[in-house]
């Protein structure tokens, strides 16, 4: 089960996706992205630009798409789940299907 967070910098976003067990690395998730620093996105501007409520982004078919990364931790696996737009409500789909439809790629992002 991977959870689904927006970051922002200045006026660029990402979708991150980690383990919901863990917390994403901020400032590993900035280098990923070539940025000085990241932070988590203020709730209402995330649900603007995706689309959906806190609790059920999804990073799939957001309004106004944005950068994506998968913690690296799903490559060897063979399905993960993420959400499917509402809360309650997963999607489980193997890792390369998931950066494949949103022009994703892997990075360390765990924390």
């Amino acid at each position: 089960m991977f959870k689904t967070i927006m970051v922002t910098h200045e006026k660029n976003w990402a979708t991150v996706m980690v383990p919901v067990s863990s917390t994403v690395d901020l400032k590993a998730t900035a280098r990923e992205l070539g940025w000085k620093k990241a932070s988590l996105a203020a709730a209402s501007a995330a649900q603007t630009r995706t689309g959906y409520v806190v609790g059920g982004i999804s990073p799939l078919g957001q309004k106004t798409p944005s950068p994506t990364l998968l913690d690296e931790s799903a490559r060897d696996l063979p399905t993960v789940l993420v959400s499917g737009g509402q809360r309650g409500l997963d999607v489980e789909l193997s890792p390369a299907d998931l950066l494949r439809l949103t022009g994703g790629r892997y990075a360390p992002l765990a924390a």
